[in-house]
Order: C-alpha cells, then sequence, then structure tokens
C-alpha cells in the first residue's frame, strides 16, 4: 500500500515537472521570437521625375583672359594695381618711364614741321618757273616719311601707359615697381570669370546624345556641395583617333564669382527625364547575385521582392517593376533581414542606439 502510495506521489510530481517546462519552453519561444523583430526604419513608394546623367570630369577655364605685355622697353616706374583688384578695359596699370620716346617724339614733330614751312614756302611763290617739280616731289615724299616716323614715336609714347585690354580681375603681376622690363615682356596676366567654360572629353558613343544647348551640371569636386546649372556651347565635329573622344565646351554663368578658373569639377550632362515614375531611395536596394531587391513590409514582416531598375538621380532611383506606390519599403536595417523576418518599424535614433 505504501509502495503504491509512492508511486503515484512520484507520477504527480513528474507530471507537474512536464507541465512547468512546457509553459517554460513556451515562454521561452514566445520571447525569442519577440528578441528577434528586426529594427528598420522604412518610407513608403512614391512617384516623381527622374533624369539619366553621364558623369565626368572638367576643369574650368576662362573665355576671356589676356597676358598684358609690353611693347617698350625701359624702367617700370609705377604700378597702379595688385593681384585681385577688378580692373576695366583701357585702365592704366602701370607706368613705363618714357623720357627717350617722348624726345623721339619731339624731334620728329620738330622735322615734320621745318618740312611743311619749306613746302608751304614754295607753295606761295607766284614765280612757280623757279620752283622745280623734284624738289617738291621729293619734299612731299619726305614730309609723308617724317609724318610716320613722328606717328611712330607718339605711338612709343602711348605705349608706355601699360593698359587692360579687358574688363576682369589681375591674376598674376610679374614685374615689380623700378624692373627693367624689355619689349614683350609679360607684366600682367588679366582674367574675366563672369563666365567660365567647361572642357570635357566624352567617348563617341555619347556622340548621339548630345546637342548644343543642352543642360548639365557643375559641382566642385572639393566640397561636393555646390551645384551650378551649364550647358553645351561647342560640341567638337571631329573624334580623336588616339583616344576615342571628342572635345565638348560648357558654358557655365558666374556672376556670383563661386567658381574660379583652373579648379577641378565635376560635371553631370543630362540626357533624359522619365516623368511620374515609380521611385525610391537609392539605399533601399540590395544587390545579391547581380540581381536588386528590395523589403517590402506586409503585416510587419519583411518580403523580399526583386525589382528591376532604370534611371537614377543623386539618391533616387527609378524602379521599373516590383513595388508599387505607396507601398511601404525597408530603407535602413535590411542588412540584418532575411525573407518575412519579423521587423519592428522605429525612428532612425532608436536604429542607432540599437546598432
Amino acid at each position: 500500500m505504501d509502495r503504491f502510495k509512492n508511486i503515484k506521489r512520484t507520477a504527480v510530481a513528474l507530471s507537474c515537472i512536464t507541465i512547468l517546462f512546457g509553459c517554460t519552453a513556451e515562454e521561452e519561444q514566445q520571447q525569442e521570437q519577440q528578441e528577434f523583430a528586426v529594427p528598420v526604419e522604412t518610407t513608403r513608394v512614391q512617384t516623381g521625375n527622374v533624369s539619366s546623367f553621364y558623369s565626368t570630369t572638367a576643369t574650368l577655364e576662362a573665355p576671356l583672359e589676356a597676358h598684358v605685355m609690353t611693347r617698350v622697353s625701359g624702367l617700370i616706374e609705377t604700378i597702379n594695381v595688385e593681384e585681385g583688384d577688378q580692373v576695366t578695359k583701357g585702365q592704366v596699370l602701370a607706368t613705363i618711364d618714357a623720357k627717350r620716346q617722348q624726345y623721339d617724339f619731339n624731334r620728329a614733330q620738330a622735322e615734320v614741321q621745318i618740312i611743311e614751312q619749306e613746302l608751304n614756302r614754295l607753295r606761295k611763290m607766284t614765280n612757280k618757273e623757279f620752283i622745280s617739280q623734284d624738289t617738291m616731289a621729293k619734299l612731299e615724299f619726305n614730309l609723308q616719311a617724317a609724318m610716320a616716323k613722328r606717328d611712330l614715336a607718339e605711338l612709343q609714347v602711348k605705349e608706355s601707359q601699360i593698359v587692360s585690354p579687358i574688363d576682369g580681375v589681375v591674376a598674376k603681376r610679374h614685374v615689380k615697381q623700378g624692373n627693367m622690363v624689355q619689349e614683350f615682356d609679360k607684366l600682367f596676366y588679366v582674367l574675366n570669370q563672369d563666365e567660365l567654360y567647361g572642357i570635357v572629353h566624352l567617348p563617341e558613343q555619347q556622340l548621339p546624345n548630345l546637342q548644343l544647348g543642352q543642360h548639365a551640371s557643375v559641382i566642385q569636386a572639393q566640397t561636393n556641395a555646390n551645384e551650378f546649372d551649364a550647358s553645351v556651347l561647342r560640341i567638337s565635329p571631329i573624334v580623336d583617333a588616339q583616344s576615342g573622344t571628342f572635345k565638348v565646351t560648357l558654358k557655365i554663368p558666374n556672376q556670383n564669382k563661386k567658381l574660379k578658373a583652373g579648379m577641378f569639377t565635376r560635371v553631370e550632362l543630362k540626357y533624359d527625364t522619365h516623368n511620374n515614375v515609380v521611385t525610391v531611395p537609392y539605399n533601399a536596394l540590395i544587390n545579391q547575385d547581380d540581381t536588386q531587391a528590395i523589403y517590402v513590409i506586409e503585416d510587419d514582416k519583411a518580403q523580399r521582392r526583386e525589382v528591376q531598375i532604370g534611371y537614377r538621380q543623386n539618391n533616387t532611383v527609378e524602379v521599373t517593376s516590383g513595388v508599387i506606390e505607396g507601398e511601404q519599403i525597408v530603407i535602413r536595417g535590411q542588412q540584418n533581414l532575411k525573407d518575412q523576418s519579423l521587423v519592428e518599424v522605429i525612428n532612425p535614433l532608436s536604429i542607432a542606439a540599437v546598432q
């Protein structure tokens, strides 16, 4: 009898233990499912316009520039501008000591006056028989030669004033006051940056996609922030046989002077635009086995879908198939997902804290 009671007690105890362990396992499974809900950030699929671009690089140059040189030799007497100064066409930049040129001009002017007086005296004579026609012809010829010599001397005096040939800014000053300069020495470098040119060389297969006036964007390579509008000004009619490229000149308005000649920039040539198409952020895409996929949220689960993409513009990508407007997609945290993974949609700050 006692043995039967002991067996009964043991069976009851085993049943309680089994029930206890069963409850604990079920609770752990539920807790495990809750713990494995992957935190993600999401957004909605939208429609918009996406353009196609060809990206390349370009170095900017000024279409209006001038190396200001001297046409006379002499000592630099004054310098009126410095690097960075704005100048106008015809403004005097520097002066060369022109005393020698002035003396030559005065002497040439005196010779012209002597010959003119002699000619006037002969022309006023009443008895023309005493005037030789050869003498008159020689005097008139000498007068023309003397006037040419005088004009040349006057030009030398005028050219001692070094003037700017264009409106612009002084980029370089090559001389100092008191320097001795020779004919055709470079004194200043002046350029106008109100409008700049961007020179790019594109592969010949891009030639059918270009036309005059086509829009382009120019981005500063260093900051990668400021974007400037440009347009195609010239397209070279030939393709370089060695490189297989052709030259394209972009016109870039620069009234605010934020761009500088010589800058290295990134260029995006706009080819085409698709309007009112399905778009998603580029960071929503997952590239696996040469296929593009997106995770779509349905009933708190992530469903993996393969998609076909079209044009890409910055962080926006056109999706031609796979998702529709309004669907909720994962844009952050998808690296931890699998198909049908349980997810928890939280804000970006919470995601950063979890990671």
